[in-house]
């Protein structure tokens, strides 16, 4: 997910913590993982996904003219002899190969030590040997720790049965560090000098002989780019040539080399295809191995891998866009595209292996690609939570979840915009904190600004500020709101009903009361965050911030807990009931302003009881008797006026209530009129008279008088 813009961060900052810092995580986490790789850390994961290339790939029918002759189980049984063999049946299976007018013949079998039949053994197969001319002989190359280091050592044919040779090189084959071979080496460095393989002497015969051949390959080592498993090439038994079943044309033209095949010669290794999806492991012959080595330098289909900085350039890269895509895309897209990428690198990657023979390095990239992709992720996940506990002083938990998914500063930037501000605070505040200790006071504030922050939060609201027991909200920013002067509205409405819940609770603890006044203005004012280098608040600022603190002082006089200004009520007027109270000259301002009343479509929202006893209205020193409609703890509706009464007009009342010790007697302001009806505010109520008020009314209002 995105990050979102710091309200505190200097403007020096913004440009690491926005655009660079994707590239700058993203190069680091590639870093990270190109050392791996460079260091071979994830070298074992990567061996074994270029089996599977291997095997997703499948078998291919060699191209070169190559037989296998093998010892096998079957020949083992047939001539009925103990290994080793004697020399003179290898020099009598020369002879019927070379009627053939094979191309090359390899032997890959070790004669480096004499013969344990005897001299005359080692001169029949020296001799055969002499005869046929174009037969490769197999040395052995090792490595022994000595008291003084490793010594490397050779081990060749007898000087007697290489003298006729066309030549002997090494048959050693390498194993990777899980023990599998895919590579096979061409030279290697011997004392002052360098010995070359069995394959490549055999690949120069070869070429004597007029097989068409590619160039030889420049690196001393090659990565075998196999056929398939065992017994991809033609395989003849060694018995069936000796017992003539097999004519010597067969080998015409042909490369023979004859090597083991049994296991029990524990001549055997682990290749790509020995790893099969569902079978057990299954070793290939070493003669084999050497087959598959030999038709890649015939074909020049060897396998080249990559280099390694560029595979570490791939790497990087790759972390570089997982990070981005976590950082630039939402969620649910950035793991999708994750996914795509990685698919289609491996499509790619397997395509080069097949098309191309090149290895190109796949867990590695894979591996930055998830890792760019994952650290982005977590950075983003506590980076978001650190800004939704910053930002959760000014916004609703939808609106910050809006900014978290901005990828701009422009929903913050200060600019002029058409919002709606709400201003409330406790009625009596100071005169109720004198009745409470301290710690009470901050308990009730915490319990009253809480119940408070959530309601605007539930109607999309933004806290501005607090300021003491006030609090100061924005409707329509950062981001829009169609509706924000009727949501400021709800808002207002909704303080008052959960104002009364709160106050049950502290009467009932403490035994105070607690009142609420809300002002509400609709206007343009420039939103956004506002303040020095050093610290930067979200606010609004304008005539239509300073209007709506001046309402909220209004709520006081008129003795309505709600006021709106002229603005608010024309968005409004068809959604809630409203009253006119009338034009004002507040400060700041040297035209009056309209201000309305608002209260819920069902009328007042304090308990009330319909009564009918006789009202006495002393308007303008003239008195005149209605009859009451009902009564509430704040106000009382008249009917049958003999006159219409203005609304704001301040006028004596007086009420004879049974229970009561005398007639009550109190000024009132007219809130509404119409017609023969209107409606009173009692204004300097005593506290004491205020609860006899509400007791009589909800007993009155539990059982009406007819």
């Amino acid at each position: 997910m995105p990050a979102s813009p710091d309200l505190c961060y200097p403007a020096s900052m913004k440009f690491f913590s926005g655009a660079a810092r994707p590239w700058l995580i993203g190069a680091g986490v590639g870093v990270v993982v190109a050392l791996v790789t460079l260091l071979g850390v994830v070298e074992f994961v990567e061996l074994k996904s270029l089996n599977w290339r291997f095997l997703l790939r499948g078998p291919i029918r060699p191209a070169s003219p190559i037989v296998i002759i093998s010892i096998d189980e079957d020949s083992f049984d047939e001539l009925d002899l103990a290994w080793p063999w004697p020399r003179a049946l290898h020099g009598r299976l020369l002879d019927l190969l070379s009627r053939g007018r094979p191309a090359a013949i390899g032997l890959d079998i070790l004669f480096i030590e004499p013969s344990a039949h005897g001299p005359r053994d080692d001169q029949a197969l020296a001799a055969a040997v002499a005869r046929v001319g174009n037969v490769v002989l197999g040395a052995n190359l090792t490595k022994t720790q000595g008291e003084y280091g490793v010594k490397d050592d050779l081990n060749p044919p007898l000087p007697l049965i290489r003298k006729g040779a066309a030549s002997f090189g090494f048959i050693n084959l390498a194993t990777d560090e899980d023990g599998f071979v895919r590579s096979g080496d061409l030279r290697l460095p011997f004392q002052q000098g360098v010995q070359e393989s069995f394959d490549l002497h055999l690949y120069n015969l070869a070429i004597k002989a007029g097989i068409p051949a590619k160039p030889l390959p420049t690196e001393p080592m090659v990565y075998i780019n196999y056929r398939g498993p065992r017994r991809t090439f033609p395989v003849i038994p060694y018995y069936r040539v000796l017992n003539g079943e097999v004519k010597p044309e067969v080998f015409q033209g042909k490369i023979v080399m004859v090597g083991a095949t049994t296991l029990a010669l524990h001549d055997d290794f682990l290749t790509p295809f020995s790893a099969g999806l569902l079978t057990s492991l299954d070793r290939v012959p070493g003669v084999e191995v050497h087959a598959n080595l030999l038709e890649n330098l015939l074909q020049g289909n060897r396998l080249t891998r990559i280099h390694l900085y560029l595979g570490a350039l791939l790497t990087l890269v790759a972390a570089v866009l997982g990070t981005l895509a976590a950082f630039r895309l939402r969620a649910v897209r950035a793991f999708l595209l994750i996914v795509a990428v990685g698919v289609a690198y491996a499509v790619v990657a397997f395509w080069a292996f097949v098309s191309l023979y090149l290895w190109v390095d796949w867990f590695s990239v894979q591996l930055a690609l998830v890792s760019g992709y994952g650290t982005a992720v977590v950075i983003n996940y506590i980076r978001e939570q650190r800004e939704k506990r910053r930002l959760s002083r000014f916004f609703s938990p939808d609106v910050i979840k809006e900014i978290l998914k901005t990828q701009s500063e422009g929903s913050l930037v200060g600019s002029r915009r058409r919002i709606t501000v709400l201003f409330s605070d406790i009625r009596g505040f100071t005169s109720l904190s004198e009745k409470l200790k301290p710690e009470e006071v901050v308990e009730m504030l915490r319990d009253y600004l809480t119940t408070m922050t959530e309601i605007v939060f539930k109607y999309g609201g933004t806290v501005d500020k607090y300021i003491g027991d006030a609090i100061m909200a924005l409707y329509g920013a950062p981001f829009d709101q169609i509706n924000h002067a009727e949501q400021a509205v709800r808002t207002a409405l909704e303080f008052q009903e959960q104002v009364k819940v709160l106050s049950e609770r502290w009467e009932a603890r403490s035994g105070v009361r607690l009142r609420n006044g809300v002002g509400i203005n609709t206007g343009e004012a420039v939103v956004g965050t506002i303040g020095s280098q050093q610290r930067l608040e979200y606010t609004a600022i304008g005539d239509t911030v300073n209007l709506a603190s001046r309402l909220e002082g209004l709520t006081k006089d008129f003795l309505s807990p709600v006021v709106i200004s002229e603005n608010t009520y024309e968005e409004v007027k068809h959604l809630f009931y409203s009253r006119y109270l009338g034009e004002v000259k507040v400060k700041g301002k040297e035209i009056p302003v309209k201000i309305y009343a608002v209260e819920k479509a069902e009328g007042r929202q304090a308990p009330r009881a319909v009564l009918d006893v006789p009202l006495i209205i002393v308007d303008e020193d003239v008195t005149i008797t209605a009859a009451m409609l009902d009564l509430s703890r704040t106000g009382v509706a008249a009917r049958n006026l003999p006159k219409r009464i203005p609304a704001n007009r301040i006028v004596g009342i007086r009420i004879e209530l049974s229970g009561f010790p005398e007639p009550l007697t109190v000024d009132g302001r007219v809130i509404w009129s119409e017609g023969d009806r209107a409606g009173f505010a009692f204004l300097g109520l005593s506290l004491e008279n205020e609860n006899l008020l509400e007791d009589f009314v909800k007993r009155r209002a539990a059982t009406p008088e007819s």
